[in-house]
């Protein structure tokens, strides 16, 4: 059975102090504990976070990136191995804006995945359209090709450990949220794109993620939606009330 999971992207915010405050509010306020819920905080909060959620099963911490490679002469940048090292469970690739301000390819997105599963990192694979794409009913097969050319090279046992974030990227800060009918639409696209590789029990217990500006007042109705499984969230993981509302949102 697949999991219900939201997931918090704090971006780059929040100083050590101020992301350590979050975690704290988050970890006072009710919320049910068969909603996993991740903070995907930047690189200098993760080792503090973890402290912060040690021996809560309904917790757990993310890196938001890693690198495509395993270690070597490249400045500022930090390995999978270091991540996992730290303790944190899952990694965010293939985000919309990592693709775009950073010019992610394929082919790097394929290796950071390969990395992060071999250093026990649970991917948050993002995938996802532009407006144009949209408007030009190109949405699925644009979709179709992420999954396609970024994952299906993984066995089945690897891919089984992935969770699926959609990101509609028109949707992303703009305060703009795809209906539930499109992210139904989509996410069942996607399950169903999984099953004709992978087989109806791999699809079935995968868990996609809705991520384009879900918050506390859409949520309910996102995830109501059969396939929507949770969030990835933004701006609103950035409160801890908003964050947990929709948390409680299932």
């Amino acid at each position: 059975m697949r999991r219900k999971i939201v997931a918090g992207n704090w971006k780059m915010n929040k100083d050590l102090q101020q992301g350590m405050n979050l975690v704290e509010e988050v970890l006072s306020l009710s919320s049910p504990e068969d909603v996993l819920k991740i903070f995907a905080a930047p690189f200098i909060h993760i080792t503090s976070a973890i402290e912060k959620v040690k021996g809560k099963n309904d917790y757990a911490v993310a890196a938001q990136n890693c690198h495509h490679l395993e270690c070597g002469a490249y400045t500022g940048e930090v390995s999978a191995e270091m991540i996992s090292s730290a303790g944190a469970g899952y990694v965010i690739i293939g985000h919309s804006e990592r693709r775009n301000y950073f010019n992610e390819t394929t082919s790097v997105l394929t290796q950071k995945v390969n990395i992060a599963l071999a250093n026990n990192l649970i991917p948050i694979f993002c995938v996802g359209e532009n407006l144009e794409h949209r408007n030009a009913n190109q949405h699925l097969e644009i979709v179709r090709q992420q999954l396609k050319e970024a994952l299906y090279h993984l066995s089945a046992a690897d891919f089984s450990r992935l969770i699926i974030a959609y990101e509609p990227v028109w949707a992303i800060g703009t305060g703009v949220t795809a209906t539930s009918h499109q992210a139904q639409g989509m996410h069942n696209f996607i399950r169903s794109e999984i099953n004709k590789k992978y087989g109806k029990e791999i699809s079935e217990n995968t868990s996609v993620l809705y991520g384009g500006s879900c918050n506390a007042e859409n949520a309910k109705e996102l995830f109501s939606c059969l396939d929507v499984d949770g969030g990835l969230v933004g701006g609103a993981s950035l409160k801890a009330a908003d964050f947990v509302a929709i948390a409680n949102s299932f």
